[in-house]
């Protein structure tokens, strides 16, 4: 039996561990920390069900399907209120309603006629064919313009990489968008066209995906991965040291050491930096990794009464450009999404402040989080008295940020793979860093691997 050792029990290490363990290969798991799931944190507390980290998976593609068939939670899965498909974007200080057709773009409050103009002009923007990599920023304002990048693509890059639209990579961090450039000649041509190929190979669009979650919150989908694998989960046991012996590795942990056929680590890069990898020979030097940047997020979860709130919160949440003066990067309106989020005549909002736009609010005590988040939702949402519930979370380092440039990072992955057979690498810093992407990547890993 084929021996694989994973590193790193956030989701992409979980779902190649289950997945592997189901072709009959002998699976270990280590984990430095004490608990499983990575980001993904649900906490129920006071008749609250708080989600701090990811609050969705996008089913984009079969895979996700499977996965939750396999793991026996079909019964758990918790579909979005169909009402909660609404998405508010921040302009002249108040959530407008974003539109959903193109009737509903033509009157829009959202954006000026200069900007819709831009957007009809779009598919006779000639395409770039240089080959210099360009951010979504530059992309952006060169097929539509200024104030469409300023008051759209600023808040939704905030929304998904809590990133700097300026820095992140169009080719790296929206690899789609620049496909339909350069597939099409046009963004608009490219989604009107390309949806019948995803359509061939079983994929959809994440704007188009469907959302879900479990009863008790995303926390559900780690747990009970970690209950499938049993004694295969090693908790508090950090890697320091992979040697290449003659038939495999031979991993060095805080508590010994022991041998396996292949390596697959899913943990964190700037993690990945500071592993010695030892290929006989040669140590591979992974620090470059250490310069993949993560901007710090807190995640502020508040409850109030559903009466203190002067906004109908009926869709999924509201994304927020710099350009509007807040000092929240967004909010999801949480309770709308799923049932059982807030008790009865209650709301919960979840809040997130830092990312490259703030940083350093990120690292503030809970209280000065609570008090700033409050105060912006006061102005935004009409939200008055005091939270009912308030809870934060800190991720120093939260999400990679394919920025700019990325495409060295990549390389470098690629040639330590090449220079360390049986030695795999997978998760956010690599393929995407949405949670259907990490579930994908470790599905994917799994059955790259041969059980002979």
């Amino acid at each position: 039996m084929k021996s694989v050792a994973i590193i790193g029990a956030g989701i992409t290490g979980l779902t190649a561990a289950f997945y592997l363990k189901r072709r009959g290969f002998a699976v270990t798991v280590y984990e430095a920390s004490g608990r499983v799931g990575g980001v993904i944190q649900s906490l129920r507390r006071d008749g609250y069900l708080a989600e701090f980290g990811p609050n969705t998976i996008l089913e984009t593609s079969p895979k996700i399907a499977q996965l939750i068939r396999d793991a026996g939670l079909e019964s758990r899965r918790m579909d979005p209120d169909p009402k909660s498909e609404a998405r508010y974007v921040v302009r002249y200080k108040r959530p407008i309603e974003m539109p959903g057709s193109p009737l509903g773009f033509l009157t829009t409050d959202l954006f000026s006629w200069k900007a819709k103009c831009a957007v009809l002009r779009e598919p006779f923007v000639k395409p770039r064919r240089d080959g210099v990599e360009e951010s979504i920023g530059q992309f952006v304002t060169r097929r539509f313009n200024q104030e469409f990048l300023d008051h759209a693509i600023d808040a939704l890059v905030a929304g998904i990489y809590a990133g700097d639209p300026q820095k992140i990579s169009v080719a790296h961090a929206f690899p789609k968008l620049k496909a339909l450039e350069d597939n099409y000649g046009s963004m608009i041509k490219g989604q009107i066209f390309g949806g019948r190929e995803r359509k061939k190979r079983g994929e959809v669009a994440k704007d188009r995906a469907p959302k879900l979650s479990f009863d008790e919150g995303l926390q559900v989908l780690p747990d009970t991965l970690r209950e499938r694998l049993g004694e295969a989960m090693k908790l508090n046991t950090t890697v320091t040291k992979l040697s290449r012996t003659t038939n495999g590795w031979r991993i060095t942990t805080s508590s010994g050491e022991s041998d396996h056929d292949a390596v697959i680590y899913c943990g964190t890069a700037h993690k990945l930096a500071e592993l010695k990898i030892e290929t006989g020979s040669q140590t591979l030097d992974l620090s470059p990794l250490s310069e993949i940047r993560h901007p710090p997020v807190a995640s502020v979860v508040l409850g109030f009464k559903r009466e203190d709130v002067a906004h109908p919160c009926s869709g999924f949440g509201m994304l927020i450009p710099k350009i509007e003066g807040f000092k929240i990067l967004g909010c999801i309106f949480s309770s709308s999404l799923f049932p059982n989020r807030a008790p009865v005549g209650h709301i919960t909002l979840t809040s997130y402040v830092g990312g490259e736009r703030y940083p350093e609010l990120a690292s503030l005590p809970h209280d000065k989080l609570f008090e700033l988040t409050c105060e912006d939702l006061r102005l935004l949402l009409g939200v008055r008295g005091k939270p009912t519930f308030q809870h934060c979370v800190f991720y120093p380092r939260a999400i990679p940020q394919y920025n700019v440039g990325f495409g060295r990072f990549k390389n470098l992955m690629n040639d330590i793979e090449s220079k360390a057979p049986g030695f795999h690498l997978a998760g956010h810093f690599r393929n995407g860093i949405s949670l259907s992407d990490s579930i994908v990547s470790g599905i994917n890993v799994a059955e790259s691997l041969s059980p002979s």
